[in-house]
């Protein structure tokens, strides 16, 4: 007999201002390749490491309208067509992202198991986190909720704890009864958690049957359901994703799934799992999970390292030389340099907060921003006038717009644009330039296979991204609040 269809649910929510400079507001944790995944993302990892496991069907993914194209982009890099990318207008909690995944997946009638998943955790033993899987199929399909609770290397004070109903039998992949649920403990409690051999940390994975979650969230959370199936019922198709109503999903309580269910429920269990688990909620975690060389140093991008020891060393752009130096993390970005005492590495919440109470942008977004067409990164900037450079994916274009306070000069530095101005067409080379006076109807395009890059210089009284009448637009994003690009 087949498997029953297993729907992985991977959900992007979450900023990682602790990886503050890498992930920021705009561009998360999730979408950079942070350990152990090569090129791919945490988000990629997320899904490949699902790779050979039974009856697996299109995921599903749940995420920020902010992030879509992020998201959409990088399944299609790695060959995946989801099922949905349901789009949340704000953030909601786990609870109302597994109520609108359940009630989306039994739409047609059907009953599949869903995989609840994070997308910004780290697993390195892929092949020992499928068995776990394969090991709580039978239990979910009988109607059990099953959560796989990680088995605790140390007396952790930063994560939630699950106490099974008896002690876990270390040789056998087997589901246990969960007892109950304990929020962050002091370190003496924790010892005496691993002491028992009841204990994991809460990973918040889990693994049903759509149908029995539902009717638990029914019972238990009916306030979530009724909010969530009227975001569902008047949500919008908006090119391949589907937008909840934002009104309806506004009213949802704002609660975990730990809390609106599995901490009421009598039909939770809990699958220990040992797979090398990380939420890498910091830089010392990243060192922890990462590659070491013989100094105990995590190196990544352009570095050079002599006689450091311990560090994490990362560049994304310039040269980062460490010479001498003991248990640091170094983090350089386009914008910004982090320098941490690796023990104080947590701490980069208290700076995160200050960027935003003070309104630096460094607390939100880089200079590289992240559009369905492509990209553009701000160069530098002056009082009436700013450099960026623009990237266009090949086939990709611009929405057609206009600007009231500034006009544009294009500089093509690589690959071929098409110019809309005004309802004339201009193919431009390399070296080849135009001009876009203020008012003037635009779009520029990629007819071709390799990327367009370009430079362009702004000049005008005002710049910022929302001087912008939309005309036209193939993503679809003329209802935004604030219309970029």
């Amino acid at each position: 007999m087949a498997a029953t269809p297993l729907i992985p649910v991977i959900l992007c929510g979450g900023t990682g201002t602790r990886l503050w400079p890498l992930s920021r507001a705009s561009y998360p944790k999730q979408y950079w390749p942070l350990s152990g995944g090569g090129d791919s993302t945490l988000l990629q990892q997320t899904h490949q490491r699902l790779n050979g496991l039974d009856g697996l069907a299109p995921p599903l993914l749940i995420c920020n309208e902010d992030h879509r194209f992020i998201v959409a982009e990088q399944m299609r890099q790695i060959g995946i067509e989801p099922n949905a990318i349901l789009l949340e207008p704000i953030g909601r909690n786990t609870a109302p992202a597994v109520t609108v995944a359940a009630l989306q997946a039994t739409a047609n009638g059907d009953d599949p198991l869903l995989l609840v998943l994070a997308a910004d955790h780290l697993i390195r033993d892929a092949r020992h986190f499928r068995d776990a899987i394969e090991a709580g199929r039978q239990p979910a399909e009988e109607g059990r909720l099953v959560t796989f609770g990680i088995v605790p290397t140390a007396p952790e004070t930063g994560y939630g704890y699950i106490e099974a109903a008896q002690p876990f039998n270390n040789s056998q992949l087997l589901d246990v009864p969960i007892a109950r649920f304990v929020e962050k403990p002091d370190r003496a409690t924790a010892e005496q958690f691993l002491a028992t051999g009841r204990f994991t940390w809460n990973s918040g994975m889990f693994l049903f049957r759509a149908s029995a979650m539902l009717a638990e969230l029914e019972r238990l959370s009916p306030e979530v359901v009724s909010c969530c199936r009227a975001a569902l019922e008047q949500d919008t198709a908006d090119l391949e994703f589907l937008r909840l109503e934002r009104e309806a999903f506004a009213k949802c309580p704002n609660v975990a799934i730990d809390v609106a269910v599995m901490e009421k429920t009598e039909l939770g269990s809990v699958l220990p799992l040992d797979a090398g688990w990380s939420d890498v909620g910091s830089w010392s975690a990243l060192w922890e999970t990462g590659e070491r060389d013989q100094n105990g140093n995590v190196l990544q991008g352009r570095v050079i390292s002599e006689g450091s020891r311990n560090c994490y060393l990362r560049s994304e752009h310039r040269l980062v030389v460490g010479l001498g130096v003991e248990d640091l993390v170094v983090v350089e970005t386009d914008d910004a340099v982090l320098i941490a005492d690796r023990s104080q590495a947590q701490s980069i919440k208290t700076v995160v907060k200050q960027l935003e109470t003070d309104g630096s942008p460094e607390g939100k977004a880089h200079r590289k921003i992240y559009r369905p067409w492509g990209a553009y990164t701000g160069v530098v900037e002056d009082h009436r006038w700013q450099v960026k450079r623009i990237s266009v994916k090949p086939g990709a274009s611009l929405s057609l717009q206009m600007h009231h306070h500034r006009a544009e000069h294009w500089v093509v530095v690589r690959g071929t644009a098409l110019v809309e101005r005004d309802g004339e067409e201009q193919l431009l080379g390399e070296n080849q330039s135009t001009y876009i006076p203020m008012g003037c109807k635009h779009r520029l395009s990629n007819p071709g296979k390799i990327p367009v890059e370009l430079i362009e210089v702004q000049s005008g009284e005002y710049l910022g991204e929302d001087d912008i009448v939309r005309f036209e637009d193939r993503y679809g994003r003329s209802d935004l609040r604030v219309t970029p690009r």
